[in-house]
C-alpha cells in the first residue's frame, strides 16, 4: 500500500505522489529563537522526524528545510507589540544575536537527544533578509500591498481563497488590531515589513526600499522555502497553533507572488497538554527537555511517549505517563538486545509494519507491531533484525542501547545460557547464571528473553 497522508487544505487523506519523483521537498517550521522549546513543542519535531524517516522507508530522496526565526516575530500575532528576540535580550542583558545562537544551539542539542534528525538546510531568517525584501516587492508588484506609517501590509481582501487552509470566517471576523498609526484595512491583514520606530535603533534592522525596519514574521518562510525547495514543493508542517495566521498567511504571499498555495500537503502536529491545558510559557506549565533529564530520565523515554499517540491527537503530559515509557522501552531495549546478532529481515512482517506507518503515520498500530513481533514465532536473530529495520522509523536507537554497566563478557554468558535453555540443557543453563551470578549480576527470564542486571 502506497503512503497517504493527511492534508489540512483539502482535509482529508490523500495518497502521496512526489511532485519530482523520487525527491521530497519538505519544509518544516522552526523555532524562534528568543527561549528554550519546551516539549511540546518538541513533540512536533518528533512527528516531523517520523514523516521523514517514513518517506525514506517509501525509497524518497528527501531535501529537508527548516528555518530559524531569529527576528520579526512580535509578541502579538496581530502584528502589535514588540519582537520577542528584542525584548529576550533586553531582559536577559545579551545582545539578540548572542541570544539567537545560545537558543539555537540548545535547540539543536535537545534534537539531538530525542534522535530528530536535523535538516537538510538550516535555514535563519537574518541571513535570508535580501531574500524576503525581494517577495515582498513581488506581492507589492502584483497589487496585495498597502503602506501605512507602521509598514508594509499585505491586503487580504484583494485574495479571494484567503484563510482557506483554516476555513476562516471573514465575514464574522471583529475589527483588526490598531497598527501604531492607523488601521489595518482588514482584520485579516498583516505586516510583510514593520518599520523601526522613529528615534529607535533596534539591534536588528535593515534598509530596505520602504524604510529602515524588518521582515514580518510570515514573509521568511515564503521566502526561504521558495529559494531552497521551489515554489511550489511536496510537504509544509507546523504546529496546529500555525492553522489559522501564520500558514494562511505564508499561503496568501505565495499565491499572491508566484499563484501557488506553496505545498501540495500541509501537515500539522497536535497540541501536548497538561492536565491545566495546553503547554506554554505564558501557562506557566513550561517543561523543558533539560527537565526531563534532571528528573533522571532518558530523553528517548520522551520520544516513545510521542510515538504512542497519533500526531492528530492531542497528548496529555504526565509523569506518570512517561514513567509508563520508560518501562516500555527499557523492556523493548532489553528484548532486542538479548536476541544477540540479526540475521535476515522478515519481508511479511515488514509489511505489516509499514502498512501502519503508510496509513497517515499510524505509530501507535506502528508499535504493537514492534510488540507483537517480540512474541513472534521467528527465530532471535530474524527477529533482531527486523526489529531493527522498524526502528530505522521509530528513531529509538535500538541498535545502539547496551544495557548499562554489564560487561560483554556477561552479556555473553547470558546468551549462552538462553542457548542453553533452548537446547534443554537445563544444568548448563543452572552452571551459566552461576556463573553470571559470582560475576556480581542477576538474570530474569521473560517471554522475550533473559535479562541481565546488576544485582542488588
Amino acid at each position: 500500500m502506497g503512503l497517504r497522508l493527511y492534508d489540512t487544505y483539502t482535509r482529508s487523506l490523500r495518497e502521496f505522489e512526489p511532485l519530482k519523483p523520487p525527491e521530497v521537498g519538505l519544509y518544516t517550521c522552526g523555532p524562534t529563537v528568543y527561549d528554550y522549546a519546551h516539549i511540546g513543542n518538541l513533540r512536533t519535531y518528533v512527528f516531523e522526524d517520523v514523516l521523514r524517516r517514513a518517506l525514506v522507508l517509501n525509497g524518497y530522496q528527501v531535501k529537508h528545510v527548516m528555518n530559524i526565526t531569529d527576528v520579526g516575530h512580535l509578541l502579538s500575532d496581530g502584528d502589535v507589540g514588540e519582537d520577542k528576540m528584542e525584548v529576550s535580550a533586553r531582559l536577559k542583558g545579551k545582545s539578540a544575536w548572542e541570544l539567537a545562537q545560545h537558543y539555537t544551539d540548545a535547540f539543536k542539542t535537545d534534537l539531538a537527544r530525542l534522535h530528530i534528525q536535523e535538516p537538510t538546510i538550516w535555514a535563519r531568517a537574518t541571513d535570508h533578509i535580501q531574500e524576503q525584501i525581494d517577495t515582498v516587492r513581488c506581492i507589492e508588484a502584483k497589487g496585495f500591498t498597502y503602506r501605512t506609517e507602521d509598514g508594509i501590509y499585505f491586503d487580504t481582501s484583494k485574495l479571494d481563497d484567503y484563510g482557506h487552509l483554516a476555513r476562516l470566517d471573514l465575514e464574522g471576523l471583529q475589527a483588526g488590531a490598531r497598527v501604531r498609526v492607523g488601521e489595518k484595512r482588514n482584520p485579516t491583514d498583516f505586516a510583510l515589513w514593520k518599520f523601526s520606530a522613529a528615534g529607535e535603533r533596534r539591534q536588528m534592522e535593515w534598509d530596505s526600499p520602504w524604510g529602515v525596519g524588518f521582515p514580518g514574521w510570515h514573509i521568511e518562510c515564503s521566502a526561504m522555502s521558495a529559494k531552497y525547495l521551489g515554489s511550489y514543493f511536496d510537504i509544509h508542517c507546523g504546529g496546529e497553533d500555525h492553522i489559522n495566521v501564520h500558514h494562511s498567511n505564508e499561503i496568501a504571499q505565495t499565491e499572491a507572488c508566484y499563484g501557488t498555495r506553496l505545498a501540495n500537503f500541509w501537515m500539522h502536529a497536535y497540541f501536548l497538554q497538561v492536565d491545566t491545558g495546553r503547554m506554554g510559557k505564558s501557562a506557566g506549565n513550561f517543561i523543558r527537555l533539560q527537565d526531563v533529564v534532571e528528573r533522571g530520565y532518558d530523553p528517548v523515554a520522551y520520544r516513545y511517549f510521542c510515538l504512542g499517540a497519533h500526531y492528530r491527537s492531542r497528548l496529555t503530559f504526565s509523569w506518570e505517563a512517561l514513567d509508563g515509557a520508560v518501562t516500555a522501552l527499557e523492556r523493548l531495549r532489553e528484548t532486542a538486545y538479548g536476541w544477540g546478532a540479526p540475521g535476515s529481515v522478515s519481508e511479511e512482517w515488514m509489511d505489516t509494519f509499514v502498512a501502519q506507518v503508510n496509513e497517515d503515520l499510524s505509530m501507535t498500530r506502528a508499535l504493537a507491531v514492534a510488540w507483537d513481533l517480540t512474541r513472534s514465532t521467528l527465530s532471535d536473530a530474524e527477529k533482531k533484525a527486523t526489529l531493527l529495520r522498524f526502528d530505522e522509523v521509530l528513531g529509538l536507537g535500538l541498535g545502539d542501547w547496551r544495557p548499562a554497566g554489564v560487561p560483554d563478557a556477561v552479556a555473553a554468558l547470558a546468551r549462552q545460557r538462553d542457548a542453553a535453555r533452548a537446547a534443554r540443557q537445563w544444568a548448563e543453563a543452572d552452571r551459566l547464571r552461576d556463573e553470571i551470578a559470582a560475576a556480581g549480576y542477576e538474570v530474569r527470564d521473560t517471554p522475550e528473553g533473559a535479562v541481565v542486571r546488576k544485582a542488588t
